[in-house]
């Protein structure tokens, strides 16, 4: 058996102001969280929380938005910030996960279907076992090429459908916090 780490990607402020945030969905998604959060914390599984962060906008240092979204409350055991998708590309973490002898990652946080997807996709490249929280992710409506509007739920099942036994286990909060130091082969 190997540890396991709680990742929170992105659950930060930046997002409420950008042309696309809404608060559907919102309520849920941060119960989940913080329900996945504190119990990570009860059972002694590592927090990891990651910023995203850029040189304009509201992703920008200076922006002063690059905090916890609020209201979640997380005291994490350690801190990456990202400029790309995945979590796992210039930040450090897969460094801090080799030095904790960390090979199961819970993802959870913003956006399900990039960032979130993304850094689960990379880490069962990576060798892995990753457990998808997609009800403690969330995203946003989006328009496709041919003007269809997907909604949020409609991106997390594709999300869902595309990780599911072949990059990931998706899990409910209670399964991931269930024996989060089991290897979960994906």
């Amino acid at each position: 058996m190997s540890a396991a780490a709680l990742i929170v990607i992105d659950a930060q402020e930046s997002f409420r102001h950008r042309p696309f945030f809404t608060e559907e969905g919102l309520a849920a998604y941060v119960d989940r969280q913080q329900a996945l959060i504190d119990g990570a914390r009860a059972n002694g599984t590592p927090v990891v929380q990651i910023f995203h962060v850029a040189d304009s906008g509201a992703f920008a240092e200076a922006s002063g938005f690059v905090t916890t979204l609020a209201p979640l409350r997380i005291e994490p055991d350690a801190v990456f910030r990202k400029r790309r998708h995945s979590a796992l590309v210039g930040t450090g973490l897969d460094v801090w996960l080799a030095a904790n002898d960390i090979r199961h990652l819970i993802i959870s946080g913003i956006r399900t279907e990039q960032c979130c997807e993304t850094t689960a996709r990379h880490a069962s490249d990576l060798g892995y076992a990753v457990s998808f929280v997609s009800e403690a992710t969330l995203t946003f409506p989006m328009t496709d090429a041919a003007g269809r509007l997907w909604s949020a739920a409609e991106i997390r099942s594709r999300t869902e459908l595309v990780l599911s036994g072949r990059f990931a286990r998706i899990a409910t909060v209670a399964e991931a916090l269930a024996d989060p130091k089991e290897e979960i082969a994906a």
